[in-house]
């Protein structure tokens, strides 16, 4: 995804996939074409609560998300892009230098062991993670681990009320693409 943002692949990606998930013209034309081909959220956790100027965010799964709230959180804030590929950290260097942000900085990281300290943030952001993680409980552990009292976790996630064909479930490609 993050090295062949063109390819075609079984979900939405990208600028068409941002506005039907209700994100503004506005938000996506303030962030490079770059910054945006690979976006695969699944919601829109901004529709939760607006990130405010001088906030700590921590963007679990790195790139879009977190450049959204780089915009949002202004030049005395920060932001910490998290993901566990290398690929996805690679990604937004480029964008992250094109949009002149200082405030975001990308890590290496899984969400059920981030590498953040205690109560560091003000928010979470995460969008289409925590159900891919096996342990969702060390997930959830470590996000209200790294929240300040009072932070807010804001997040979208895949729920399904139907049981999962076992073809579905054997197919690796559409758990890893």
């Amino acid at each position: 995804m993050a090295t062949t943002p063109d390819m075609e692949f079984h979900f939405h990606t990208g600028r068409k996939l941002a506005e039907k998930l209700g994100y503004t013209p506005q938000v996506i034309d303030g962030i490079c074409a770059a910054g945006v081909e690979s976006f695969a959220g699944v919601g829109n956790p901004f529709s939760l609560r607006a990130i405010t100027k001088c906030e700590k965010v921590v963007g679990v799964g790195a790139c879009f998300d977190s450049f959204v709230s780089a915009s949002l959180v202004g030049d005395s804030g920060k932001v910490i892009g998290m993901d566990m590929t290398e690929e996805m950290l690679v990604k937004p260097s480029c964008p992250a230098k094109e949009m002149s942000l200082d405030t975001v900085n990308f890590k290496e990281g899984i969400i059920e062991d981030l590498p953040i300290t205690d109560g560091w943030a003000d928010a979470v952001i995460s969008n289409g993670v925590i159900n891919l993680c096996a342990d969702k409980r060390a997930a959830l552990s470590e996000i209200f681990r790294i929240l300040k009292p009072g932070g807010y976790l804001q997040f979208a996630y895949i729920a399904n009320s139907k049981p999962i064909p076992q073809a579905v479930i054997e197919n690796i490609d559409l758990w890893t693409a």
